[in-house]
């Protein structure tokens, strides 16, 4: 049984968007997966977010932001903060994200969707296509793979 998802979100093809995708390549290198806990790239499948967290206790997400803030700052956002509260309605599934994943998850499946979540975001430099993280985020990247182990702990 699968008691935590880590997934981690974004493109790898848009340099510094790869950042969630980074983060659990680098865990699963560091021997992170294991009974219990569950890596998945979803890329930009906020579908697979919604499924994969199903039936799990808790649900780790990483992925990159745009908020005017230094490149490679770490956010570390609260369910709270996000299950409540309804994003933009998507006008196609490609639109479909993982802050919806979460809305509709919550909704869909009610007791069976993970009530603790955690989010962590790293602040983006480039989305530029490209297939390196920049520096700055590469070390954000870092410091969010080093939270994930201690809250797995």
């Amino acid at each position: 049984m699968t008691h935590t998802a880590v997934i981690g979100c974004g493109n790898l093809a848009r340099s510094d968007d790869g950042v969630g995708p980074y983060v659990v390549r680098a865990l699963a290198q560091r021997g992170v997966s294991r009974d219990g806990v569950r890596l998945l790239d979803a890329g930009t499948d906020g579908l697979s977010v919604m499924h994969a967290a199903k039936g799990c206790r808790r649900l780790i997400l990483i992925d990159a932001v745009r908020s005017g803030s230094p490149p490679g700052a770490v956010f570390e956002v609260p369910a709270s903060e996000l299950h409540d509260r309804a994003p933009p309605p998507p006008m196609t599934l490609h639109d479909f994200r993982w802050e919806h994943a979460l809305f509709a998850g919550k909704r869909m499946y009610g007791a069976a969707f993970p009530a603790d979540v955690t989010v962590l975001l790293v602040e983006a430099e480039s989305t530029a296509f490209g297939l390196e993280l920049s520096p700055a985020v590469a070390a954000g990247a870092d410091k969010v793979a080093a939270r994930v182990e201690s809250l797995l702990r």
